[in-house]
Order: C-alpha cells, then sequence, then structure tokens
C-alpha cells in the first residue's frame, strides 16, 4: 500500500477547533512538521479536511528512506524550512495555482528532499 506524505505548512493561530484537532491526530503539531501515514479512506478525509493548512501527496521509497536516516525512525518528522522557499505565491495558495498548499503528488519528494 503506497504512503502519503503530509507537511505542514501554516501556524497555529486563527484555526478553527475541528481543523486543529484534525491537525493534532495527524501529529502535524507545528510548522514544518511531517507526517507519513497509510493511504487508506481514513486518512484521505483527514488529509481533505486540513488541505488548507498542509501539503501532501505520494512519498517514494527512497525519499522515505533518506528521511528514516536523517531524521530518525518513525513516521513523524520534524523539518527544516525548504531551501528556495515553498512556492512563488506563498503558503496562502494552492499548489496548482503556483502556490504552496494542498496535494502535490509526486512533487512532494523535491519538496522533503529541500527540506532535510
Amino acid at each position: 500500500m503506497s504512503k502519503i506524505a503530509v507537511i505542514r505548512v501554516r501556524g497555529t493561530v486563527n484555526i478553527e477547533h475541528g481543523v486543529k484537532k484534525t491537525l493534532d491526530m495527524i501529529h502535524l503539531y507545528r510548522k514544518n512538521y511531517c507526517c507519513v501515514v497509510e493511504s487508506n479512506d481514513y486518512y484521505r478525509g483527514m488529509v481533505e479536511k486540513v488541505k488548507d493548512f498542509v501539503t501532501y501527496g505520494e512519498i517514494d521509497e527512497e525519499t522515505y528512506k533518506l528521511m528514516k536516516e536523517k531524521r530518525g525512525d518513525g513516521k513523524f518528522f520534524r523539518l527544516h524550512p525548504p531551501v528556495r522557499g515553498f512556492g512563488r505565491k506563498g503558503i496562502k495558495k494552492p499548489f496548482n495555482s503556483g502556490g504552496a498548499l494542498g496535494f502535490r503528488g509526486e512533487k512532494i519528494n523535491e519538496l522533503i528532499r529541500r527540506m532535510l
């Protein structure tokens, strides 16, 4: 089964209670925290609810192995801010519009490598 990497992009101010609880359940407590979860309906629903605060995509085995090597074992990782930033239009716009939020597919691997 494939895995999804979810990275929190936006901070903790002015978040509604349901979204904050969902982020806590995924273990994304602060900016630049990353969690790797299974790709099933349960987690897909949670990620869809918090899509305006995170970026996510399918992580490949090579990137996951590199992340475990540099940042320790587990499914939850603290990362550095990305080299060259998140995106051209910042962290308030969706990825398909040139920003950083939402689904980015295979390009999540490139972002994670810039954050290690």
